[in-house]
């Protein structure tokens, strides 16, 4: 019999890696996205949720830090993927998921990680800093932000006319290429 793992998705804005790796693992026959959680009400992650029949689950800092564990648990959640949540991760919630919790961030770290760096700021800083590349880097979480151990690290060009916008549309062509196959590769223990 097939070991079937079932994915928590944790995002906490617009849903597009969460949406990209929906769809990578429809029908798959070991491994199924089962929930979609957002610290934010209104994130659009939630309306790709319900067109996407995936129960999901909003929560508040508080419920992060004492009851999230549970209703993982109780979903049978085997790995915890984050996809643009913007929270840093309890120890509670990494000690009940030791090595089943990764992340993706929008840029080759250690550059431009850690508390704060997500999102535009990061390709604004990028532009403004000159960089001929960038890329993305998907690793294991641990108690810090970005510090993880690095899975996987994908990479760009970086023109001099490159807009902020242009190397945000450069990055989530990577994102979304690269982090539901290193998903699955991680998940069944292949290596890259």
């Amino acid at each position: 019999m097939i070991q079937q793992f079932r994915i928590a998705i944790f995002a906490s804005g617009s849903g597009t890696n969460a949406e990209a790796i929906v769809s990578y693992f429809k029908n798959h026959p070991s491994i199924e996205v089962a929930l979609i959680l957002s610290n934010n009400p209104n994130a659009f992650v939630l309306e790709r949720a319900k067109k996407l029949n995936i129960p999901w689950i909003v929560f508040n800092r508080e419920q992060f830090h004492s009851s999230i564990l549970s209703s993982l648990k109780e979903h049978e959640i085997t790995h915890i993927v984050l996809a643009g949540f913007l929270w840093l991760v309890p120890p509670a919630l990494i000690a009940g998921y030791p090595g089943k919790i990764i992340n993706i961030h929008p840029a080759l770290l250690p550059k431009y990680g850690g508390k704060g760096m997500y999102g535009m700021k990061i390709h604004e800083l990028i532009r403004s800093s000159n960089e001929t590349e960038t890329g993305i880097t998907i690793h294991l979480i641990n108690e810090k932000y970005d510090e993880g151990p690095v899975l996987f690290q994908g990479k760009c060009e970086v023109t001099n006319t490159d807009t902020p916008e242009q190397i945000a549309m450069k990055v989530h062509q990577l994102e979304h290429t690269w982090y539901p196959q290193i998903i699955e590769k991680w998940i069944l223990g292949e290596k890259k």
